[in-house]
């Protein structure tokens, strides 16, 4: 009886790990041979600007850029707009909710630095 209970336990435990992962979120990749990197813009480039950026794509179940935003700032406005314009551009791998392609978020980080 103990044995069958450790089973039945056992079985119970891999279920719920199944399910779990099942129901998991899985956000969306970059595809970034789809589109070109951002550019450096002149006066970011005259002015020596450099930083990282954090960006977030709504990325719908098809791939598209629904709507983007800027998480955390490389300290340059025009840093910041010309990656998320360039990133906008680009199609994702969809990100899937329950084993299903659905509309989420992804992260997205670019470095800019000179050479």
């Amino acid at each position: 009886m103990k044995t069958r209970l450790s089973n039945i336990a056992a079985l119970a435990a891999t279920l719920y790990v199944c399910v779990a992962a099942f129901g998991a979120e899985v956000a969306p990749v970059l595809d970034s041979k789809s589109c070109d990197p951002p550019k450096y813009p002149k006066a970011a480039l005259m002015n020596e600007e450099t930083g990282t950026v954090s960006l977030l794509f709504l990325v719908a179940a098809d791939g598209k850029v629904v709507d983007s935003k800027v998480e955390k700032s490389s300290g340059s406005k025009s840093l910041d707009k010309a990656a998320l314009t360039a990133f906008s551009q680009c199609k994702f791998k969809p990100g899937t909710k329950d084993g299903k392609p659905d509309q989420l978020w992804a992260k997205v980080e670019f470095v800019w630095k000179l050479d």
